[in-house]
């Protein structure tokens, strides 16, 4: 269940900042920018999540429900990542703003390719998303796995522009492709 009925100050500000990009009806470029700004003024801020937000999951990374607009437009939530836990290679629902509020995740990202009358993946690009770092996405294209490769405790914020309370993931497809260089 979102957190917003505890939620600190900070957040309740940030969900407020977001709801008046969001609310603007503009492009899905022009949101994800706008979306993106509001973030990167609070990633990394210590008073921006509750503590029970901040726990992991030993057995995998763990979502936890910031806020799910009542009109469905946009969800935040906070992914937490404890060292060697990864996301499957997925790509998402809708746009996504993804800002690392602690520590830093490596990211894998792929391209599908069919050849020879077989599909697999490609790597793309990979890299490291250091603290602070605030993206967004669009799909199509936006395959990519997500992978805690420090020794402490990662934690990012995402905001989507779906309803995660009637889909429960952000995911919109998993590949299990072979992947090939």
């Amino acid at each position: 269940m979102p957190t917003t009925e505890r939620a600190a100050p900070a957040l309740m500000t940030m969900i407020d900042e977001v709801r008046s990009v969001v609310s603007k009806g503009t492009s899905e470029a022009e949101t994800g920018q706008g979306v993106a700004d509001v973030i990167s003024r609070y990633v990394g801020q210590v008073t921006l999540l509750q503590p029970e937000n901040r726990e992991g999951d030993p057995e995998a990374y763990k979502q936890h429900i910031l806020h799910v607009e009542p009109d469905g437009s946009f969800s935040i939530v906070c992914l937490v990542w404890l060292p060697g836990q990864d996301t499957p290679i997925h790509d998402h629902v809708s746009w996504c703003v993804v800002g690392v509020h602690e520590g830093e995740e490596s990211e894998e990202r792929f391209q599908v390719v069919e050849a020879n009358g077989e599909t697999h993946l490609e790597i793309e690009g990979t890299g490291i998303n250091p603290q602070g770092l605030v993206v967004w996405l669009s799909p199509p294209g936006d395959i990519h796995r997500v992978t805690n490769t420090g020794d402490g405790k990662t934690i990012s914020i995402h905001v989507y522009g779906a309803d995660i309370n009637v889909l429960g993931t952000s995911i919109r497809r998993r590949y299990d492709l072979p992947v090939k260089a």
